[in-house]
């Protein structure tokens, strides 16, 4: 069976107020039955609360909306992200006066109040989930839609697999990337090797690590995958390989899945808002210029097949290059828009087929548009000169 993924596009057919992004959301909460489901429950709604001068993370016009829903059915709801977004959310506009309910570091503002599962992968061992995540009884997944540097996208797998973790956690699954060697010594490059090879990146993304000045440090987030290194060096001795980005998004699988399994499966709620799609992160603390058309929102009881048939409908959008940072340069080959943006290692579904092997769901879905756009209902010309008075 299908999982449904109910969609309201950012376009309109009137200039109507139900019509627009907040409205077709009060429609996805309506057909996700959030209100009957959330009665007496202790409800979190994980988001990004971003940091700094960002102004692109999730409105609270759509946060309060949410909010609204929930004490509607009578749960008792509280918004949390990691502690420093949180404690500066109020910069950004997000308080208990303009959301509609109060906000939490995820794991307490010093990051001690947190639960630790113990699960092997590569250089991590243990990961450190949230106390208000793991103590909640409900989970509301509300994500905003971007490009991300380490993997490509960020929807709602990645505001969940990071978001709901210590600090610790989630830098050990940053270094997941650097787990399979991408320097080989024993290759025996000459003196001059290392620095040809910095010097080949126009990104800056190769430099020489700081523990150890013989050898090379490669920041991931940077990196376009575009081969220049490879060709500086001695034949074999740098480098870059599908299994260092594709280490991130298993690590993030592992993570949401560790985050999941503390709700049951019909008390978990997945909205991903996909408009002001920027290149990077919200956690970079600004906001840059959109690079692709606003799709809309979406939502769904399962989170593999909404950021699947997210991805779905990104994938034939054209990239605004235009509005891509000077220093990051379009790939038109590489595939989806993200990796033409991030480069084609950072495939953006590796993440969504690595949570469906780990049970989280299904990447067959059905989409539920629940305004579709009626051309006949186009809007009157509007009045001008003379008529306008």
């Amino acid at each position: 069976m299908k999982s449904v993924v109910y969609f309201g596009s950012a376009r309109q057919a009137r200039w109507e107020a139900a019509e627009t992004l907040p409205c077709k959301l009060d429609l996805i909460l309506e057909r996700l039955r959030l209100r009957e489901r959330v009665r007496n429950e202790y409800v979190a709604i994980k988001m990004h609360l971003g940091g700094h001068v960002g102004y692109s993370t999730v409105h609270p016009v759509f946060v309060r909306r949410v909010v609204r829903a929930v004490l509607d059915g009578g749960g008792k709801p509280f918004v949390c992200d990691t502690s420093q977004a949180a404690l500066t959310a109020h910069e950004r506009g997000y308080t208990a006066e303009t959301i509609g309910c109060p906000i939490f570091p995820v794991a307490g503002p010093d990051e001690r109040y947190f639960y630790t599962y113990r699960k092997r992968y590569k250089n991590i061992r243990d990961w450190g989930l949230g106390g208000h995540i793991e103590d909640a009884t409900f989970l509301i997944d509300l994500a905003h839609v971007k490009g991300h540097p380490s993997c490509g996208f960020g929807g709602a797998i990645k505001n969940l697999a990071l978001g709901a973790m210590i600090t610790e956690t989630r830098s050990a699954i940053h270094d997941t990337f650097h787990h399979n060697p991408y320097w080989l010594p024993e290759k025996r490059p000459d003196r001059g090797a290392l620095d040809a090879i910095i010097r080949s990146c126009p990104f800056e993304a190769v430099v020489r690590d700081k523990h150890d000045p013989t050898r090379p440090h490669l920041h991931m987030e940077q990196c376009n995958q575009c081969g220049r290194c490879a060709e500086a060096g001695p034949d074999g001795a740098f480098r870059v390989q599908r299994v260092n980005f594709r280490s991130f998004q298993e690590a993030c699988a592992i993570s949401t899945k560790i985050a999941l399994d503390t709700f049951e499966p019909k008390k978990r709620v997945f909205l991903n808002v996909a408009e002001h799609i920027t290149p990077l992160c919200d956690c970079f603390g600004f906001t840059g210029a959109p690079v692709l058309t606003d799709l809309g929102v979406l939502g769904a009881d399962d989170i593999v097949a909404i950021d699947q048939a997210t991805l779905d409908l990104l994938a034939p959008l054209p990239v605004m290059a235009e509005n891509l940072p000077a220093c990051m340069e379009v790939q038109p080959n590489a595939g989806h828009p993200f990796q033409q943006i991030h480069g084609p290692y950072k495939d953006p579904y590796i993440a969504v087929r690595a949570c469906e092997k780990l049970g989280l769901g299904s990447r067959d879905y059905q989409i539920v548009d629940v305004m579709p756009m009626d051309a006949s209902r186009r809007p009157a010309p509007p009045l001008v000169g003379a008529a306008a008075l």
